[in-house]
């Protein structure tokens, strides 16, 4: 059992403050909501707290192909009229709306989970954490629910580097369909997801018998689940699930993706879990003491989203915290009752003992068939940033980096200094 861990938090003000439309259910203000919590609590002065750099097109080009990511960099709400075919080609329009920032907003959510990465690889802390990615339904040539770029993928991609295999896990109420088909053909990425199935839930895919191809048979492990599992179910299965792919895997790091939508109450989900059946998985995963990067994901309830990424950001800090919300400037979405645990919810449960069960036995029996702890002949390790040689007279002087771009990237020591003199400008 190590001493107490070493925790990095990536945040960047922008992030939350870009507008997916009117009506559409997408507030990343959730997330500036999330970090006004944590600076309420105080949680911030136990962890080390970081600007994520904006992910580079050449970063984003490791999984996507380079010419979606150029229409992401190139596409606006002014001129995104004149290409109807790229926008459908690329599934760009009423879930995934072009925006104001589009592309800056997908910079720093995927520069921030590649950064935790990084320093995880080099054994700069044991937790990383990055509230704003887990946008796991991007694909490799187009966007999908409400995902433009898929952090995760890149995020593993780089944990790849320097770890033989990882393991993903996923909370999300929806499939996490674009990390499972990105590995989907190999050993040393075992993805789990825990998720809605059927009705034509989105996105559709997920049923226990989708397992991985190739090299990949049996890597991917999907937990299908009908409306209104609560705590104890969802706890005892994922209990029971996390340990015998731990033990039989052996991974080198783990990817939590902590989407906030399996909540009760949530405006797209149909899942019971309260704030503490959801906080759960994550004390469960942290006790395996592996390298840990944790993301948000899906989440539509925002004062909720907020809640439960606080409540577990003081989970992985080892803190308790008061169930009174301290008062923070975004202290009226809290009310009534300024609590910070919300209560499972009252949808029937139709997630029968049997049912569970027969999951459960199918997803084990699964897993006798994979080689225990699959090895891989680890090659030269890549170096941890590339960045292109720019030319400085060829670059237009209006997105040249200036000074305060690169001041961006550095954590400072009053940063988050707290008082009247409270030099943050987040």
């Amino acid at each position: 059992m190590r001493s107490k861990d070493k925790i990095s938090y990536f945040y960047d003000g922008d992030v939350g403050s870009v507008y997916f439309g009117p009506n559409h259910p997408m507030k990343p203000h959730r997330l500036c909501m999330t970090h006004h919590l944590i600076l309420a609590y105080g949680l911030h002065s136990k962890m080390e707290v970081y600007r994520p750099h904006k992910a580079y097109p050449i970063e984003m080009a490791q999984f996507h192909s380079p010419d979606y990511v150029e229409f992401l960099q190139r596409i606006n709400p002014e001129n995104k009229d004149l290409f109807p075919n790229e926008m459908a080609r690329y599934n760009l329009g009423e879930d995934c709306p072009v925006f104001e920032d589009m592309f800056e907003f997908c910079q720093i959510y995927a520069g921030a989970t590649i950064d935790a990465a990084r320093r995880l690889n080099n054994k700069l802390c044991d937790i990383a954490i990055n509230w704003a990615g887990g946008l796991h339904h991007a694909k490799k040539c187009d966007a999908s629910g409400f995902c433009y770029i898929n952090d995760l993928v890149l995020g593993i991609l780089e944990l790849l580097k320097h770890h033989p295999r990882v393991l993903y896990i996923d909370i999300d109420v929806h499939h996490g369909d674009g990390v499972e088909e990105a590995f989907y053909f190999t050993d040393r990425v075992m993805t789990v997801s825990f998720h809605k199935f059927g009705d034509k839930f989105f996105p559709g895919t997920g049923d226990v018998k989708e397992t991985g191809e190739k090299e990949g048979k049996f890597y991917a492990i999907n937990v299908p689940l009908r409306d209104g599992i609560d705590d104890s179910s969802f706890n005892r299965l994922f209990r029971a699930i996390i340990s015998k792919v731990v033990e039989i895997y052996q991974p080198g790091a783990i990817v939590l993706q902590c989407g906030a939508d399996s909540l009760a109450r949530d405006r797209l989900g149909c899942f019971n879990l309260s704030i503490d059946g959801h906080a759960e998985c994550v004390k469960f995963v942290k006790k395996f003491n592996i390298p840990l990067l944790v993301t948000g994901g899906g989440g539509y309830t925002k004062e909720n989203v907020a809640r439960c990424w606080t409540v577990e950001t003081g989970i992985l800090l080892d803190t308790e915290l008061p169930n009174e919300i301290p008062d923070n400037d975004y202290i009226k979405y809290f009310g009534p009752d300024y609590s910070l645990k919300i209560p499972g919810g009252h949808i029937e449960n139709l997630n029968t003992k049997s049912y569970i069960s027969t999951i459960k036995a199918q997803i084990l029996d699964n897993l006798r068939y994979i080689q225990h702890a699959p090895s891989v002949q680890m090659q030269e390790v890549p170096p941890d940033f590339y960045i292109p040689d720019f030319d400085e007279d060829e670059q237009n002087p209006d997105v040249r980096v200036d000074q305060r771009s690169r001041d961006k990237q550095i954590q400072r020591d009053d940063e988050y200094f707290d008082g009247d003199k409270d030099n943050d400008a987040l």
